[in-house]
């Protein structure tokens, strides 16, 4: 069970650091990352990472400004989020999959966390 934790409320240009956490000590060989939806759009990928840490991958709108990382040890990842935009306002979701193409194109994910509200005010 995947549990997400780490949202709040910035003003534009601020950070916030994002954690999801597997609880039931599932395999440490899953890919993991997140995704996010705003109010009345589509949800759409943020970042993903594989599960050895070695691959990483971002959505066209946070390149250069999210970090995602992750402690294969704990099965812990993180995304920090820095420079962050009013545009940015979303619930971001964990998630967790065998195959880390099936987050970045949000396919038929295995395993999400609830949502951890994210506010960006202008």
């Amino acid at each position: 069970q995947l549990q997400a934790c780490g949202g709040g409320s910035v003003q534009t240009g601020g950070s916030l650091r994002l954690t999801c956490a597997d609880s039931e000590d599932a395999p440490t060989s899953y890919n993991m990352g997140w995704c996010r939806q705003a109010p009345g759009k589509e949800r759409e990928f943020v970042a993903g990472i594989s599960w050895s840490g070695v691959r990483t991958g971002y959505g066209d709108s946070v390149k250069g400004r999210f970090t995602i990382s992750r402690n294969g040890a704990e099965n812990t990842v993180y995304l920090q989020m820095d420079s962050l935009k009013p545009e940015d306002t979303a619930v971001y979701y964990c998630a967790a999959d065998t195959d880390l193409s099936a987050i970045a194109t949000d396919n038929d994910i295995d395993y999400w966390g609830k949502g951890t509200q994210v506010t960006v005010s202008s």
